[in-house]
């Protein structure tokens, strides 16, 4: 991504979460698993209106982004908006988000099943691949 892209665009203050509240987060639940969005910033679209503000050149022609790379300023920003958006009624509760990670979290054994359950209901709802080589359950 050039430089200039970056410097064009207003700062999304859109608050990451704390690290520290996320892991105090996970007290008093039994069971806990890590689940890796697959190349998560490569997931979301980037409005056609959008896309020609990303044009770049190269010998071989001129392209534009369709979807959001790695490395536009507002990328994390953007990342944890939608998934706020996605799980809004679960964070805090039986999941945790950070950009592209989540965490599930059970506090009973006996609910485990029911928390995946649901959180991979929504991400098959919404279109969101998990990297299964980075995901970690129970």
């Amino acid at each position: 991504i050039s430089e200039g892209i970056n410097k064009a665009c207003p700062k999304d203050n859109f608050p990451l979460p704390s690290i520290d509240v996320i892991v105090d987060a996970t007290a008093g639940f039994e069971l806990l698993s890590l689940m890796d969005g697959f190349s998560g910033y490569n997931q979301i679209k980037i409005s056609e209106q959008d896309q020609a503000k990303t044009t770049f050149i190269t010998p071989w022609g001129t392209y534009c982004y369709a979807i959001m790379p790695f490395g536009l300023k507002n990328a994390g920003a953007t990342c944890q908006q939608a998934m706020t958006y996605i799980f809004h009624d679960l964070i805090h509760k039986i999941m945790e988000s950070y950009v592209d990670d989540l965490l599930a979290k059970a506090k009973k054994r006996c609910d485990y099943l029911e928390v995946l359950r649901v959180i991979l209901s929504r991400l098959i709802e919404y279109g969101v691949m998990l990297n299964l080589e980075k995901c970690v359950f129970g």
